[in-house]
């Protein structure tokens, strides 16, 4: 897991050569005026997903996983809150190959908040559960990139 500021996200262009289209697509494109839904950039190993939902207490949110994809979350327009598990401390679930992604009812070990113009990157042995946050519209996006 990485968290840092968007300013800083070409320092990790070595971690996965389709980072530097993830750039090159922000370079080019204002996020926050994106309509939610999913924005193919390289086929299925790098889209882009916008979303614009309800905010949701570390109760309700629930956390993920994935095996073949790796998530830059980022929050556009108010403050984001995740939780933060390693896959290690997780229990065994059902995996959904078609979504690449297996969920847990479970709370967080730790908590840390983004504020827009900061991500969270979370690699496949990052358990992290996202859009914790009290705002009635969270509006944020994730860069889905396959590993």
């Amino acid at each position: 897991m990485i968290v840092d500021t968007l300013e800083n996200l070409g320092k990790y262009i070595a971690l996965n050569p389709l980072f530097a289209d993830v750039i090159e697509f922000m370079k080019t494109h204002d996020l926050s005026s994106l309509e939610p839904g999913k924005y193919p950039i390289k086929g299925t190993d790098l889209f882009l997903n916008v979303s614009h939902i309800k905010g949701k207490t570390k109760e309700a949110a629930l956390m993920e996983t994935h095996k073949n994809m790796l998530d830059i979350q980022i929050p556009l327009n108010t403050e984001e809150t995740f939780g933060y598990t390693p896959l290690c401390d997780l229990p065994e679930v059902e995996y959904n190959a078609e979504k690449d992604a297996s969920k847990y009812a479970i709370q967080a070990q730790t908590y840390f908040t983004c504020k827009p113009g900061q991500f969270a990157l979370f690699f496949p042995q990052d358990g992290h559960t996202p859009c914790i946050s009290d705002a009635e519209l969270l509006k944020k996006v994730t860069f889905k990139v396959i590993v």
